[in-house]
């Protein structure tokens, strides 16, 4: 009988040791804030989707050597969608309910954005597209759930343009110049026309667009037509081996390089080393930073994750162009949840929705800019209701066969042109969409 009897307390004490065990598991998990982590590793666009991803996963690890967000840690999982509209919204389907549910998605696509704009209202989970989207999201009345921050392609095309002009000498120098956009035949490539077909109509130019098939290798067609049209210069809306290989068409039919210019996804090291001094004067405009080698944010990465052998990928390559927009996209997000702690509690995980809220209510000063580690390698941004882009500025530079330089002071993009074409097209989604224009009570929630 003592022998049932001491059986059945061990029993017990067992079965709640192992309640225990679960409920601090529970607890710990509890504790920690889900980030899912969108990548291509592998496909034609891997060249340049693997370093932006080792950048924003090793963020999210240097936030947990930190002490994480007020306490709170980080969990993350990645999921391949090989730049592939489908495959993103089926990875999409599959984390955003896990682990206590999804903080934020980052498509890192344009075209998976355009699917889960449809989706996120209905799920309460904000996108976070730092430098790509729908540029018509920069318009928070309408694109609740959509944050383009940092700058959107409309913003890109005016600050090239803009650098156009500044060469010639003017903005009344551009009459009568042929300008040809050469650009990835997707809703990433066309999302610039608008922008440009404006400013052609405003000042004179004439502009041709040729779209390139994914993946972007076969161009000889493209550049015999720019051969033939001998345009003043050329924009590349390229991503991924469509880049390299627009710069060798150039090379090989004599296009001067000095005379084209790339987006922010057109102007990294994979885009360019393979034609080395062949593609020395091309230039690209850059979503703020460029390569930061030097930046404390990128030295304490060396130090505190990959001097303790957790980098997520080659050492040599942290300070890269696109490491570097990896790491500030995730920094976006998590300034999202600790400004969302402010209000809704510090040391606390954040839904979705409060997310969404603290990605509303951004202000990322100089002052805390520099105290995460981004010192000379952004600007402030600050966002609103209205407002869910929170910076206009970008910068170019210029490859000079070994390394990108600096080549222009900071541009502003032309607000005056862009928002009336920001509320034009939100109007238009919204009538499409029936919805209505959030109100000063909705600006609160």
């Amino acid at each position: 009988m003592k022998f049932r009897q001491l059986v059945l307390a061990a029993s017990m004490v067992a079965t709640g040791l192992t309640g225990a065990l679960v409920s601090t598991q529970a607890a710990a998990q509890a504790k920690e804030q889900f980030f899912p982590v969108l990548v291509y590793r592998t496909g034609a666009y891997a060249p340049n989707g693997v370093p932006f991803a080792n950048g924003y996963v090793d963020y999210l690890k240097l936030v947990n050597e930190r002490g994480g967000i007020n306490g709170v840690k980080l969990s993350f999982e990645e999921c391949e969608t090989g730049y592939a509209t489908d495959r993103g919204v089926e990875c999409y389907e599959r984390l955003k309910g896990k682990n206590g549910g999804a903080t934020v998605f980052q498509p890192l696509s344009t075209g998976i954005t355009f699917a889960l704009t449809e989706k996120a209202p209905n799920d309460k989970i904000p996108l976070v597209t730092a430098g790509y989207g729908r540029s018509e999201s920069q318009d928070g009345g309408v694109f609740k759930w959509n944050f383009p921050l940092a700058g959107t392609y409309w913003v890109a095309a005016d600050v090239v343009m803009q650098d156009i002009a500044k060469k010639e000498g003017g903005w009344d120098k551009l009459k009568g110049k042929k300008i040809t956009l050469i650009y990835h035949d997707s809703p990433f490539g066309k999302e610039p026309i608008p922008l440009l077909q404006e400013r052609a109509a405003m000042h004179g130019f004439t502009l041709a667009t040729l779209p390139v098939t994914h993946p972007g290798v076969e161009q000889k067609a493209t550049w015999l037509q720019i051969r033939q049209n001998r345009p003043d210069y050329v924009i590349n809306w390229g991503w991924g081996v469509m880049n390299s290989t627009a710069l060798k068409e150039a090379q090989a039919t004599g296009y001067p390089r000095e005379k084209m210019y790339g987006v922010w996804w057109a102007g990294a090291e994979p885009d360019v080393k393979d034609v080395g001094a062949g593609a020395k004067g091309y230039s690209a405009v850059m979503m703020q930073h460029g390569a930061e080698k030097n930046a404390d944010v990128i030295k304490e990465t060396l130090t505190k994750v990959h001097g303790k052998g957790q980098g997520t990928g080659p050492k040599e390559e942290v300070g890269d162009v696109l490491y570097v927009r990896g790491m500030m996209s995730a920094m976006l997000a998590v300034e999202g949840v600790r400004a969302a702690q402010e209000r809704f509690g510090k040391g606390k995980v954040m839904t979705g929705e409060q997310v969404r809220w603290g990605l509303e209510n951004l202000n990322l000063t100089q002052a805390k800019l520099d105290g995460l580690g981004f010192k000379g390698v952004m600007r402030p941004i600050a966002t609103s209701c209205q407002d869910h882009m929170g910076s206009a500025w970008a910068r170019i530079h210029t490859w000079d066969g070994a390394k990108f330089n600096w080549s222009s002071d900071w541009y502003q993009a032309d607000e005056q042109i862009i928002k009336p074409m920001v509320k034009s097209a939100a109007d238009k989604y919204a009538a499409e969409k029936k919805l209505t224009r959030r109100d000063a009570k909705d600006c609160q929630s």
